[in-house]
């Protein structure tokens, strides 16, 4: 004899209230909220009243194209951090890193560990298998050995990977106050192939701690595991001027016994960025894309 839809649901409520009750289960209103990170200065007033500073113990993430002032920003963020007597981390994976210019930033050489991802040549069969730790390595294409641009592409591939190494030693070593990783003058395709499981690890390891994981490139590339993510472009460039003082620091050509420039010369300062969050989990609700900008100059200009 078939039941009725009416005996169906009856039954139905009556092993649902014979069910034992899950008086273990806290409700979602009552969670107890994560403490908010002690945020640090970035060295640039402009990007604090924009952020809010930098976190510790989380993953920042500034983006952007060449020319955007993301360099300035790194340089800035590690004199800040050398400056309240940290030791820092730079891992250079393209050895772009100018000491001239971190020198007018003001970063201290003394508490500033600068490693530089440079490959020496190896063989070919080392080129086509090379060492990995889990999680880090990249899915290869068939190619031919013999190609140029396919041996570029996998010389830039062991460098991305040597600079995920380090990186994964240092923030498991500890005892950093920022650890920096430069991807800027990395290839896009090369950036994009980084596995998110890394950045998630990354993240991870450096929670709980007083360390500053901060990540500049041509485009976001930790994705939601980073805590802030800042997008950086070009504004407008400052009209170029010469000064005696910054002359000095040149060697004047043979035909100015005076030391006068020619009319036509110029000296470039610098250029205005403007900068845009487009991330932060630090609130507890989505983040408007909100803008700031600020100017950048020359090491020479300083």
């Amino acid at each position: 004899m078939a039941c009725t839809r009416g005996e169906d649901r009856a039954l139905v409520l009556k092993h649902l209230s014979a069910l034992p009750k899950l008086a273990g289960v806290t409700p979602a209103s009552r969670l107890k909220a994560f403490p908010t990170p002690e945020m640090v200065s970035s060295g640039i007033p402009a990007i604090d009243a924009l952020t809010g500073g930098l976190p510790r113990g989380c993953l920042t993430e500034v983006c952007g194209p060449a020319s955007s002032g993301r360099t300035s920003i790194l340089l800035a963020a590690l004199g800040a951090s050398t400056q309240r007597e940290e030791v820092c981390a730079l891992v250079d994976v393209t050895n772009a890193f100018d000491p001239r210019s971190a020198a007018a930033g003001g970063v201290s050489f003394e508490r500033l560990l600068w490693v530089r991802c440079c490959h020496a040549e190896r063989s070919e069969a080392s080129l086509s298998s090379p060492q990995s730790i889990p999680g880090t390595r990249f899915s290869r294409f068939a190619r031919n050995d013999h190609s140029k641009t396919n041996r570029t592409f996998a010389t830039e591939e062991r460098k991305v990977e040597q600079a995920l190494r380090v990186t994964d030693l240092l923030l498991q070593s500890g005892g950093f106050g920022m650890v920096a990783i430069d991807l800027c003058d990395v290839p896009l395709q090369t950036a994009r192939r980084i596995p998110l499981t890394t950045w998630f690890r990354f993240q991870r390891a450096v929670e709980k701690t007083h360390t500053v994981l901060f990540v500049i490139g041509q485009i976001p590339c930790a994705l939601s595991s980073a805590t802030l993510l800042v997008r950086l472009k070009s504004q407008s460039v400052i009209r170029p001027s010469w000064s005696k003082k910054e002359l000095s620091a040149f060697r004047p050509p043979p035909s100015e016994k005076s030391g006068t420039l020619p009319a036509h010369a110029q000296f470039f300062e610098g250029f205005h960025v403007e900068g845009e969050l487009l991330r932060s989990r630090l609130e507890c609700k989505p983040v408007a894309s909100i803008t700031t900008a600020f100017p950048t100059k020359t090491s020479w200009a300083g």
